[in-house]
């Protein structure tokens, strides 16, 4: 064989074997995307949990040629479209997602001032202004409801509503819903003092009152019990989300609440993040519209957080007691990275004026705000 022949053969196996005579310029942009979503976990600390499998993701698929988001020669599907396919697009991982927020969440400041569910449904102001702005630009009615849920800054609701009304657009909502949430103490805080004064962010609440263990236990069952009444629709998010609090809350299955809250979570938020990330290739990703949704989705979300700051200058016009305004923005569904910015706007101000705690009651509100959103656009498009 000559050395023609073999240079011929080396060619032929780099063309058809290697990925290198394959990759584009929109595949090496994403890849870039991918190591910024990398290096905002691991450099800034960004929501690591999520923004590192997104960001590799993102990278591992849009390398050519790579048999991770097709089907073998057997029908089956390769390896992250089996997580995609079995976990979100059945939608048990967001189901499971929400058990173990469940078990991870207090609900005593939310029971022990009931009024701030007003704050979480006030802070969902931008899923509705974005829903109807984002129908001028061409979107369905589907669509723009999934692109709405981004503003309430849930994530699994995000993928849960966008999976059942336009799938298609998975990986763009599910990125600027977990981005926007990683960058809560970005955003926030200078939308936070331009809709308040000093005066009113220096507004010192009265300590919440303790909740009992009977109240807490009761409460998810009294919860589930109004939500899947009036909204159908979210039984699996807002049933799976108060089972989970049951279990902690009664003390009797620790071991149960215990694993639904660190290793299965865990568990499903790598296969959620990873298999999201590889839903973002340069062909279906570098189109007009997921480029819209992320300006959409940023827009949306300043949009809720002066909701939920309005809300509350509102309710302080027929309140004895005024509620800090600082509060208002926890009412987006960030938990608890939005209550924590409250709580540190107000010591911003005042070193003494601790609001963790009460704002905690409508990020918790907003949990629910954004759930019955998603519920209410379910039964309309489903």
């Amino acid at each position: 064989m000559s050395w023609a022949h073999v240079l011929e053969l080396i060619q032929q196996i780099l063309i058809s074997q290697t990925g290198i005579p394959h990759i584009t310029g929109g595949a090496l942009l994403m890849i870039g995307v991918g190591c910024l979503f990398m290096y905002l976990a691991i450099a800034k600390d960004f929501e690591p949990l999520l923004l590192l499998p997104i960001g590799f993701g993102i990278f591992l698929v849009n390398f050519p040629l790579t048999p991770l988001m097709g089907e073998t020669e057997l029908g089956y599907p390769e390896l992250i479209r089996a997580f995609y396919h079995y976990g979100v697009e059945w939608e048990i991982i967001p189901c499971v997602i929400f058990l173990g927020l469940g078990a991870m969440t207090d609900f005593g400041p939310l029971i022990a001032n009931p009024k701030t569910l007003i704050i979480g449904a006030g802070a969902q102001l931008g899923v509705f202004v974005t829903y109807i702005g984002v129908l001028f630009f061409g979107f369905t009615l589907k669509e723009a409801a999934s692109v709405g849920i981004i503003g309430g800054a849930d994530g699994p609701t995000t993928i849960y509503l966008t999976t059942k009304l336009a799938p298609h657009l998975l990986g763009a909502n599910a990125v600027a819903a977990y981005s926007y949430m990683a960058l809560v103490p970005l955003i926030q805080p200078p939308i936070m003092r331009l809709l308040t004064t000093k005066e009113q962010r220096l507004i010192k609440m009265r300590q919440l009152r303790d909740v009992s263990k009977k109240e807490k236990i009761l409460f998810p069952l009294i919860g589930a019990t109004l939500i899947v009444l009036l909204i159908p629709a979210v039984a699996p998010l807002m049933g799976l989300f108060m089972l989970g609090n049951l279990m902690r809350e009664s003390g009797v299955v620790k071991r149960l609440a215990d694993t639904a809250e660190n290793d299965l979570m865990n568990i499903v938020v790598i296969f959620l993040g990873v298999s999201v990330g590889a839903t973002m290739k340069a062909e279906t990703f570098l189109t007009w519209k997921p480029l819209i949704i992320c300006v959409f989705g940023l827009i949306d979300f300043i949009i809720c957080t002066a909701g939920g700051i309005l809300t509350v200058h509102i309710m302080n016009f027929f309140l004895k007691e005024k509620m800090n305004p600082l509060i208002g923005s926890a009412g987006v569904s960030a938990v608890p990275m939005s209550a924590r910015v409250s709580n540190m706007e107000g010591l911003r101000e005042d070193p003494t004026n601790f609001l963790i705690m009460h704002a905690m009651g409508p990020n918790l509100a907003g949990v629910i705000g954004s759930a019955a959103a998603a519920g209410m656009f379910i039964a309309m498009f489903q």
